[in-house]
């Protein structure tokens, strides 16, 4: 592998790294961007500001900000029409996009807005590069948070379900990056059609991966690290000891406060926090492997909602001196290693 385009995809912001192997880290082109629902809720916000009608098209996505916005539109009274496919980006169950008022067909109402859904703008990134004399390269390795299609069942549980099945299988680390995402995570499986051969791993996984680049939360690997993951609409916590996951922690980061995120985490790392307590506060749950440490941990942070730990004495991870890249750090981190051991 000569160069690698990592994508990490948030609620906020997309983070980007191109790598390649001839190039220092440090020269490496880099950028942190509005994130794909947001630049999608931000066209339609400006359709509904012009009194126009809007029509989404194109891959299933990430919702977030793009529902919020759609709900919006249909309250001011315009009309908002999707595809099949762009309409499961509002939920999986075709019925309950009618019911917010969204139509769903295939052509769009006459003089809409056409909003084109992905959660992966190839073209804008082409483009971008291109001002630059910088290329993409045929390799990507993208990260996104992806609840999964459950219909007829929470979705909070049935995502925490793909924590439970990666620690049942010992949590290795490295099997925390796939080429092939299971057929229900289906906005793992929209980027494994757009991008063919692409890496894939969830963004709190890329983060692991990322803050385990700093040389000092590495050192602290082997006796035992709680690397908790504070992203725009997820907290996910991870007990780590050396490459191996021992507990598992996520939540919604708008249920928590400084108050209760330290309550969870001291609880968490020493195993007594219960799976339904999480779940029954709007969160999505909490499980540990029979060898989890049980004791107090060093805890370290990453992600953009870090102002939330303030004062809490946790250490901030600052792999490769960036604390915003950490998910891309990760993804590149996890694709050397796996092409390492192939």
């Amino acid at each position: 592998m000569q160069s690698l385009a990592t994508l990490d995809i948030g609620g906020g912001t997309q983070d980007f790294l191109l790598w390649r192997a001839d190039q220092p880290l440090e020269n490496a082109v880099k950028a942190v961007l509005p994130s794909p629902t947001q630049a999608v809720a931000a066209r339609i916000r400006r359709a509904r500001r012009q009194g126009r009608d809007v029509f989404l098209y194109g891959w299933l996505m990430g919702g977030g900000a793009m529902a919020s916005a759609v709900k919006e539109h249909l309250a001011a009274g315009l009309k908002v029409r999707a595809t099949s496919q762009a309409a499961a980006s509002l939920h999986d169950d075709p019925a309950k996009v009618k019911a917010m008022g969204v139509e769903i067909a295939e052509e769009g109402p006459p003089g809409a807005v056409a909003v084109f859904t992905t959660d992966i703008d190839l073209t804008a990134f082409s483009q971008m590069l291109c001002g630059f004399e910088a290329s993409l390269p045929q390799t990507w390795a993208l990260a996104v948070c992806d609840h999964g299609y459950s219909p007829g069942a929470s979705n909070r549980k049935f995502r925490f379900q793909m924590w439970r099945d990666f620690l049942a299988k010992g949590g290795d680390m490295d099997h925390l990056m796939s080429l092939t995402p299971p057929p229900a995570m289906t906005r793992l499986q929209a980027l494994a059609q757009q991008c063919p051969g692409a890496l894939l791993m969830d963004t709190a996984a890329a983060a692991l991966w990322g803050a385990l680049e700093d040389p000092a939360v590495a050192e602290l690997a082997p006796g035992g690290v709680c690397v908790v993951n504070l992203g725009n609409m997820h907290t996910v916590g991870f007990l780590v000891r050396g490459r191996q996951v021992l507990g598992i922690y996520e939540h919604h980061t708008g249920c928590l406060d400084v108050k209760s995120l330290a309550d969870h985490i001291e609880r968490f790392t020493a195993c007594r926090l219960g799976d339904n307590e999480v779940f029954d506060s709007q969160g999505h749950g909490c499980a540990y492997l029979p060898g989890a440490p049980g004791k107090a941990l060093p805890v370290v942070i990453t992600g953009p909602r870090r102002a939330l730990a303030r004062g809490l004495g946790w250490t901030t991870a600052v792999p490769h001196g960036d604390v915003m890249l950490s998910g891309c750090f990760g993804l590149l981190a996890a694709a050397r290693a796996r092409q390492a051991e192939a």
